[in-house]
């Protein structure tokens, strides 16, 4: 904040669409909780995927200009808007809600959450986003059952390696796919029975020396491109093929004839949306995974950091791919050190 009247804080905001270069950092005034609001004081705040592509202008849905990035923050409540309960000052708090990579951001009390006393600002930053993603999917969309054979695509990101953990959690063994030997390691770490390297190509043939032909029971799908049909092919008769991103920056267009020969099931996921769509099982999800979270069964692979000086190389480094897991930027000098 300044020293002036009206206190400010720093945002990382977007005035035109291109590549991370085009995020810098604004001072704006400090905003107010309305109605039913929070303001937060973020510590930390998680770098997805569908960040950058905002960035670049080819999310499925455009935010106009000037934004700030981010969905993912965590840090303490600096303010109480009218009409919300439950909330002190003070209280560490995890939330769901645009503009995260800033110093305050305001949010609907309702996408906010305590974090667990065992868990770090940092890891509470790095798991919303993905883990409930990934648990919407698995839970709700895909029904995974134990027992069931679970393919996940992009394995080594942090969508995918949220899945390939509550997948294990949920006894399904887990096929880990991903172009990265670091990456296939984490997956295995956190519970894939099986890696597939599709670098390597054929990944067709690397799911049959696995588990056989067409012996996939459930897809998830977070990258797109060519090994989306690929992947669709090896699924059972019945198999569920559930569609998350498309970080490949390639939509597949799928043959519908293997659809029905197959007679698989194709869903996709919108998680911004899937509360509003089936809120009954959106806060049956919540339930569940917060019951997880907080016993610790959950952690999200936290590989890289960033102070928010250096959002720009924070976005880069999950544009080019570069990230195992999660990376966070570091909005207060403190969030690193056990807060």
């Amino acid at each position: 904040m300044n020293d002036g009247s009206t206190p400010t804080a720093l945002v990382a905001r977007v005035h035109a669409l291109g590549s991370p270069d085009q995020v810098r950092l604004d001072p704006v005034p400090v905003p107010s909780p309305r109605p039913g609001e929070l303001l937060i004081a973020v510590h930390a705040a998680g770098v997805n995927y569908p960040d950058v592509l905002m960035i670049g202008g080819s999310y499925q849905t455009r935010t106009p200009l000037p934004f700030v990035p981010g969905h993912e923050a965590a840090g303490v409540v600096a303010g109480i808007g009218d009409g919300v309960s439950g909330w002190s000052v003070g209280d560490r708090v995890a939330v769901l809600a645009p503009g995260a990579f800033a110093e305050f951001l305001v949010a609907p009390a309702q996408a906010a959450h305590p974090i667990p006393a065992s868990v770090s600002v940092i890891d509470a930053a790095a798991t919303w986003v993905c883990h409930l993603t990934a648990y919407h999917a698995l839970r709700s969309v895909a029904e995974v059952s134990a027992g069931e054979t679970v393919l996940v695509l992009g394995a080594g990101g942090g969508l995918g390696l949220a899945a390939v953990e509550l997948a294990a959690i949920r006894g399904a063994t887990v096929i880990a796919a991903a172009s990265d030997p670091r990456k296939l390691a984490a997956a295995r770490a956190r519970g894939a029975r099986y890696v597939v390297d599709y670098s390597e190509g054929d990944l067709r043939r690397h799911l049959r020396d696995i588990v056989g032909a067409s012996a996939v029971d459930v897809v998830l799908d977070p990258v797109g491109g060519s090994v989306s049909e690929d992947a669709l092919r090896e699924l059972r008769w019945g198999g569920r093929f559930v569609t998350l991103g498309y970080a490949s920056g390639d939509i597949p267009r799928i043959p519908l004839n293997v659809v029905m020969l197959k007679g698989v099931t194709v869903k996709g996921l919108e998680v911004r949306t899937f509360a509003a769509h089936d809120p009954e099982a959106a806060e049956r999800d919540r339930r569940e995974f917060t019951e997880l979270w907080e016993a610790g069964r959950i952690r999200p692979f936290v590989d890289a950091t960033f102070p928010l000086s250096h959002v720009r190389d924070a976005l880069q480094h999950v544009a080019g791919r570069r990230s195992v897991g999660k990376t966070v930027v570091l909005i207060r000098d403190d969030a690193g050190r056990g807060m």
